[in-house]
């Protein structure tokens, strides 16, 4: 048997974000770009103020429930990857798979677009009064900038977590706190003192009743308040101190986070969004950019700086896009349901720069389509996926299938009606609005036949298993990284016959070849029957 480091060694080098870095994650992630574009479209779903504000906090308290199961689930199985890390883990490889090629190729790049255009918009805006761009010189400009802006940040993830991008979060972070003060605080003065209550005089007139329709303004308001399982993504890069006192720090600084930031989110969005409602007319909400619109009704010349400061809170946001993304991309490939390339890591700074880069390729190329209605189609793919992630919980829960010791179980209550929500979100829009839902489920249907074509099969195509190698190869040798696999690579190699595989010429040794390792497995990424040897079951996991 090959001599690999140890559990620890392995781990160590992965935990590389404490406390502040979770939670200024965790804000940047929730509070993002959808807190200044959705409050628009959910108003033209729901025809009235009254009912969009029972809707964002509806979706409040739905993100509470949800992020209160996701802490059971990533204190239970420490993989990186979150749902899809989680279906695998209860054997429902296919069904992972089936979800994952969306999120790679869509969902995360569509959101990371979306965040990049409008930081774009908001740049332009506030520039306006003093350079004023006719079209389509703007919507160049405005995609220029947001070009830009997601490839400086993903330069900025190429090196260690805990060097560059978490210390970055925390002070973006900070501002995007104040800012939102700012704009609360103004709300309320508006509010009390000059008595602006007339959009709430009949707040309910002329609502929509239609479920479809509704429906749909959920799906806009949960995904501008999507980011509260940020964390699920890289678990193994969450930093776990030593001290007796803290037997986990995942179980008591990154669920304590969650709940705390998802809680907190909920009164600002809340508050915000009533503010809105009180200074702006129904027409102003209508605009995507809301929080302009605002600022220039209530807050005089300082309604200038507004547009940048905003663009300064959606660099946060894009940057945790970019962890998600480029984490469950790597995640994936080093489960071998995605090329080997993809899971090459840098061993100096644990970063997965070919799953940066990779996203990096999918993000621009997304900006060319309507992103809008990309988003609405693949937030049903993500509802149906929590769908299964939930019923993949309960499934651990009944089988007793063995954890973490560490985990912290929730009562059943919380799990068993977040999944009835889900099925819910999943169902309604299907019999209301049968064009999204169909385009969900055949990129649904179409992972699976991917899958039954690359990953049934135990060899693929020689041809394949060359370009595959190739790549990897080249991956090494460019981005100076490693492949990080768990089992197998892509088309049922095992890891010792992949690094033996994969030879990289030094160029310095004359020669002589070194083989590019691949990382052993830890605790965590036991197999399915390897689980059952574990002492440890879900019964005695922690109570929340």
């Amino acid at each position: 048997m090959s001599e690999s480091p140890t559990i620890g060694d392995v781990a160590a080098s992965r935990h590389q974000m404490g406390l502040w870095s979770c939670m200024s994650y965790v804000i940047a992630n929730i509070i993002g770009a959808g807190i200044f574009i959705t409050p628009g479209p959910i108003l033209q779903y729901t025809y009235s103020n009254g009912l969009a504000l029972i809707v964002w906090i509806g979706c409040g308290l739905i993100s509470l429930i949800g992020g209160i199961c996701y802490i059971e689930l990533g204190t239970s199985i420490h993989d990186p990857g979150c749902d899809f890390a989680y279906n695998v883990y209860v054997g429902w490889e296919g069904i992972a798979f089936s979800f994952m090629w969306v999120g790679v190729i869509m969902s995360f790049p569509a959101s990371a677009a979306v965040q990049a255009q409008t930081f774009g918009q908001y740049i332009v805006a506030g520039l306006d009064p003093v350079w004023h761009l006719d079209s389509p010189w703007d919507q160049i400009f405005e995609r220029g900038l947001g070009f830009a802006l997601i490839i400086i940040l993903t330069i900025l993830n190429l090196y260690a977590i805990d060097k560059y991008a978490s210390k970055f979060q925390i002070v973006v972070t900070i501002a995007k706190l104040l800012s939102l003060a700012l704009i609360i605080c103004t709300g309320f003065y508006f509010l009390i003192v000059k008595g602006w209550t007339k959009n709430l005089e009949h707040p309910f007139e002329g609502s929509n009743t239609n479920p479809g329709q509704i429906s749909l303004a959920f799906y806009g308001a949960l995904w501008s308040f999507a980011g509260w399982d940020i964390l699920n993504y890289g678990t193994p890069e969450i930093y776990k101190p030593r001290s007796p006192q803290i037997s986990n720090f995942f179980q008591n600084n990154a669920h304590s986070a969650t709940r705390w930031c998802v809680h907190r989110h909920s009164n600002l969005r809340g508050h915000e969004r009533l503010l809105y409602d009180r200074t702006l007319a129904r027409t102003d909400m209508n605009s995507t950019a809301v929080a302009a619109d605002f600022a220039q009704v209530t807050l005089g010349s300082f309604s200038y700086a507004i547009p940048f400061m905003i663009a300064l809170l959606l660099i946060g946001t894009l940057n945790s896009n970019i962890f998600c993304g480029s984490r469950f991309t790597h995640a994936a490939a080093r489960e071998g349901h995605l090329p080997t390339f993809l899971s090459c890591i840098n061993e100096e700074s644990n970063s997965p720069r070919a799953a940066l880069l990779f996203q990096l390729i999918c993000t621009i190329a997304v900006t060319f389509v309507d992103t809008n209605s990309l988003i609405n189609y693949v937030a049903f793919v993500m509802f149906g996926q929590r769908v299964f992630t939930m019923t993949a919980l309960m499934w651990i829960r009944y089988r007793k299938i063995p954890v973490h010791p560490d985990a912290i179980q929730v009562p059943i209550l919380f799990s068993i009606l977040f999944w009835i929500i889900t099925i819910a979100l999943v169902v309604v829009p299907f019999i209301e609005e049968t064009k999204h839902t169909v385009v969900g489920v055949a990129l649904v249907l179409m992972g699976l036949i991917l899958y039954a074509i690359f990953m049934k099969p135990k060899k693929l195509p020689e041809f394949m298993m060359k370009l595959n190698d190739g790549m990897t190869r080249v991956t090494c040798r460019v981005l100076f990284s490693t492949p990080d696999l768990k089992h197998h690579a892509l088309g049922g190699r095992s890891v010792s016959e992949t690094a033996e595989t994969l030879k990289i010429d030094n160029g310095e040794q004359g020669n002589e070849d070194t083989t590019v390792s691949s990382r052993f497995r830890n605790e965590s990424t036991l197999n399915a029957d390897e689980r059952t040897a574990l002492p440890t079951s879900s019964e005695e996991a922690t109570h929340l």
